[in-house]
């Protein structure tokens, strides 16, 4: 069993490190940015006046999570203020447990408060679940997202989600700001 762990390690560090070895330039973060964002308003209605009404909005257009036993998920975004990025983050997390596979989701958090969106800002490295809770937004086919009232101070979508392995939560990722 400690040598399936092991493998399990390796094998998600093989995949995974390289991800943030090939940091990506900020002009390419904010276009994939551009492109997930619009992706998200084709999948939800009412996705832009929403975006419109919160403080801020953190944007991870690709979150690669992979793992046998033993995981780990990575993504580039960046925070937007009013439609224009104010700072980039990186996200990641580990996990260990049953599981398999390779998944590749887009992520946007929502701060729909000042308060909220001023402890994200000012933190170290912001950990979902401990330094702030993340509600995972559910909506139905044709539901109006604007027309939601939404009672937690950040609201989490998770959409596009590709692959094998299906993990509809943030809890335990980190947000770290990084310099592109």
């Amino acid at each position: 069993m400690k040598s399936f762990k092991k493998v399990s390690l390796v094998w998600a560090l093989f995949f995974l490190v390289p991800l943030g070895v090939f940091a990506k330039s900020a002009a390419v973060i904010d276009a994939e940015v551009d492109m997930a964002i619009s992706q998200f308003h084709k999948e939800v209605k009412g996705s832009k006046t929403f975006l419109k009404n919160v403080e801020g909005y953190l944007v991870f257009p690709e979150v690669i999570k992979a793992g046998i036993g033993i995981g780990g998920e990575f993504g580039e975004g960046a925070l937007r203020i009013k439609g224009s990025t104010v700072n980039y983050y990186n996200t990641a997390a580990a996990s260990i447990g049953l599981q398999l596979g390779v998944q590749k989701k887009s992520i946007i958090i929502a701060f729909m408060t000042q308060k909220a969106l001023k402890d994200f800002r000012n933190s170290e490295g912001w950990k979902a679940g401990v330094d702030g809770s993340v509600a995972i937004a559910k909506w139905g086919a044709g539901k109006d997202i604007s027309s939601v009232s939404f009672q937690k101070p950040i609201i989490g979508f998770i959409f596009a989600n590709e692959g094998l392995m299906y993990n509809l939560t943030i809890e335990g990722s980190k947000f770290t700001k990084i310099h592109p």
